[in-house]
């Protein structure tokens, strides 16, 4: 049996206050900015209906995280699940934790009658994309991903 939990987060204050802490260690590891942890907190709490996450936990602390949600259409028409992130803290890594958490997202979306989960990867992470393969993702080629944010929201909005 697995010495750690995957559940939904839900607004349990422990739970809510060790997702931001994971998540602060998140943003460090890939050296890009972090907000401080009361808008951390925040944000995981107040954070859209459809923005769903699930936690590995161990004892009360988030040791994994994945935040997701579904998507419409897809190939045929049909209903998937988006991947936003995965991450799992670097002394819980190795595990195969990120892996039970992959399996747990593909059986809830069997299980929602979702044909596929989809996610973007950095491409510079060799680790990773050789964690993704193992578990039978597929790299896709043919498309490029986008994101509109900033200064190019705004004007894009008004």
């Amino acid at each position: 049996m697995m010495p750690y939990i995957i559940q939904m987060l839900d607004h349990n204050p422990d739970l809510l206050r060790s997702a931001a802490e994971m998540q602060q260690e998140m943003q460090a590891h890939y050296n890009v900015p972090c907000p401080p942890y009361d808008d951390v907190l925040k944000g995981l709490a107040e954070r859209p209906e459809a923005a769903e996450i699930i936690v590995a936990t161990d004892h009360q602390l988030v040791i994994g995280f994945a935040a997701f949600s579904a998507i419409y259409p897809g190939p045929y028409l049909q209903a998937g699940l988006f991947l936003k992130e995965l991450y799992v803290r670097s002394a819980y890594r190795g595990r195969g934790i990120g892996q039970e958490m992959l399996a747990h997202l593909a059986r809830l979306a069997r299980d929602r009658g979702l044909s596929r989960i989809d996610w973007t990867a950095d491409a510079n992470d060799e680790r990773l994309l050789r964690f993704y393969d193992s578990i039978g993702g597929q790299q896709k080629h043919d498309k490029i991903f986008y994101r509109l944010d900033g200064d190019a929201l705004k004007r894009m909005a008004s």
